[in-house]
């Protein structure tokens, strides 16, 4: 699952030092005990290996075939998945490799299990300029600059545009037309208030944003896009650069809180070279087909999908240890609080029990640099392998047929599913609902698994499962599901809590669901929820719950039965979107 705020922040924290850091071996830290006790829910032990040896499948559902499947899927050899990476090219090989051996059916191009999306990566060159008042500004130390095409001007206006999130002070309309737009950026603002800036100033050469230093690493790196036309935005080799200043050039421009929007702050000289190139590997999804066993509705399809991309590696290795204890303490939200800092408490709470894992667990230390995505998304993507198997196998077969789509870039911003969707390779029309599954090999009460909206932690249990938009777009849907979790004695314990209007994680639109619900397709994640692994490389294959995951496998192949046997579509009886309009959840 992506991030909300569409960066990919490791966790820095100062147990999780670079390799060969003195501290890795004794975690030295000052003592505070001032605050209250950290309540912590008590790690479940962890039993599993770091290698497992592959067993033989079976047609069933079970914990013993799902393991064997995921050791093999999240193995360091795939090196975190990313799309357009040699990773993922294998595991994408691995997924088309079990459905042919089970017989499904090629839908992808020209008679392969592939889809190759047009994945492409914009590259900023390190030798772009920036000048202003005569001072030439050193890339990547004084700003850094993104844009989806080359910008070159001279002597352009730079105006200052107001502070992000004050809607007391905002540009007038038009203002920024053919100039630079400065913005502050206020302490504290979220990520993503910053793209905001672009739709303020309208026709601007450049935005430059002031205040927000931390991500200039983040703007420097390459950024991949889909290259297709139909999922382009309107104007979008038209649309402004993005520039982060670094604060000690905001310091040069004044002191801007005190600075009213439209005011000119001089001149600037701007040559940013982009260039486009493909990425050096393939980007795939994995389509496959169960043909339905009646002759009148074999034509309509129940899909079934989850992502096979995950976030790849970094060259920065940390111990993953003390990574790991110190996210469940501090950030039980992994990435999605990525800026978190401790508390002297939680810290306090940090060393004790890395000192007891230390003495438990002697000369265990390892350096860890892959995010492996065990759970997010080799869950999911084992997962569907594991249903696939099971529903080849019924006879009869369910009278619709099966859809399985394997989506890749989901990380990158749903990029294969946006594609699949766009280009489907069975007509869209015939799909008549999607089930999505994505991070389903956890949630028990160890994990803060979500927030209520009003930002109460939720935890898990061992039936856990969260539901999001199962009613959104057809009601009959929705319950139909809960109708199958009672009646066929699954007895999960459904979470809805994500689910709710207006709930700031926005859940609803961060997953390859969505794209099939734009097109009014209706739809139902699946997930366990999230921990304190996630986007982070201690999400291994050694600590999902393969029981619970099984549990949660057998009650969505069920519902797919279910579905794929009515005697109807499932009635849309929701508000109608727009295919080409934003999600709000």
């Amino acid at each position: 699952m992506p991030l909300h705020r569409r960066l990919t922040v490791a966790a820095a924290a100062a147990l999780a030092l670079p390799v060969g850091t003195a501290a890795l071996a004794t975690p030295v830290f000052a003592q505070q005990a001032q605050e209250p006790a950290v309540q912590i829910v008590p790690q479940p032990a962890t039993t599993l290996p770091l290698k497992h040896t592959p067993q033989p499948t079976t047609a069933a559902i079970t914990p013993a075939d799902l393991m064997t499947r995921l050791y093999i899927f999240a193995d360091d050899s795939m090196q975190g998945r990313e799309a357009g990476t040699i990773g993922n090219v294998k595991g994408t090989d691995y997924i088309a490799s079990q459905v042919k051996a089970m017989g499904l059916v090629p839908a992808g191009d020209n008679g392969t299990y592939f889809q190759t999306i047009p994945l492409k990566v914009r590259t900023v060159s390190p030798s772009s300029t920036l000048t202003s008042g005569g001072m030439s500004l050193a890339f990547g130390t004084d700003w850094v600059g993104s844009s989806t095409h080359s910008i070159n001007v001279t002597d352009a206006p730079v105006i200052f545009g107001g502070s992000l999130g004050d809607t007391a002070s905002t540009l007038a309309d038009s203002a920024g037309k053919g100039k630079i737009v400065v913005f502050y950026v206020p302490p504290g603002t979220s990520p993503r208030a910053t793209r905001g800036a672009q739709r303020i100033a309208h026709g601007a050469v450049a935005v430059a944003l002031v205040g927000i230093e931390q991500y200039m690493p983040f703007f420097t790196r390459p950024q991949t896009f889909v290259d297709d036309p139909s999922v382009m935005p309107p104007n979008a080799n038209q649309s402004p650069a993005t520039i982060i200043l670094s604060n000690a050039m905001g310091q040069h421009l004044g002191d801007l809180t005190k600075v009213a929007p439209g005011t000119q702050l001089g001149t600037a000289s701007l040559d940013l070279q982009v260039s486009v190139t493909p990425t050096p590997y393939p980007a795939r999804n994995v389509v496959a087909i169960l043909p339905g066993s009646d002759p009148k509705l074999k034509g309509e399809y129940v899909a079934i999908g989850a992502h096979n991309d995950h976030i790849g590696f970094n060259n920065r290795p940390v111990d993953h240890d003390s990574l790991r204890i110190f996210n469940h303490i501090v950030r039980p939200g992994g990435a999605e609080q990525g800026g978190k800092q401790a508390t002297p408490a939680e810290q306090a709470e940090v060393n004790q029990q890395l000192a007891v894992w230390r003495t438990q667990h002697p000369n265990s230390q390892r350096a860890d640099s892959i995010s492996n995505g065990a759970d997010d998304d080799g869950s999911g993507s084992v997962s569907v392998l594991e249903i696939a198997q099971k529903l080849a196998s019924l006879k009869p077969a369910p009278k619709r047929s099966i859809l399985f789509v394997w989506h890749v870039g989901e990380e990158k911003g749903l990029l294969g599913s946006e594609y699949f969707t766009e280009h489907p390779t069975v007509t869209r029309d015939s799909i008549v609902a999607q089930l999505n599954m994505d991070m389903v090999g956890r949630g028990d009460a160890w994990d803060v698994t979500g927030e209520t909206k009003e930002g109460a932690p939720l935890h898990g249990n061992p039936n856990y499962l969260q539901l999001v938009g199962s009613r959104r777009l057809s009601t009959e849907l929705g319950n139909l599901i809960e109708k199958v979790n009672k009646d066929d004695h699954h007895d999960l314990a459904l979470d809805y809590s994500m689910d709710a209007n207006g709930h700031p994680m926005n859940i609803y639109c961060r997953s390859d669901h969505y794209e099939y619900a734009r097109w009014n397709i209706p739809v139902t994640f699946f997930t366990t929820g999230g921990h304190s692994d996630y986007h982070q490389v201690t999400d291994e294959p050694e600590y999902i719950d393969y029981q619970h995951m099984a549990k949660v496998d057998n009650f969505v192949e069920d519902v797919a039965v279910h579905v794929a046997n009515m005697d109807h579509r499932p009635i849309v009886d929701g508000a109608k979107m727009d295919p080409h309009g934003s999600c709000k959840q």
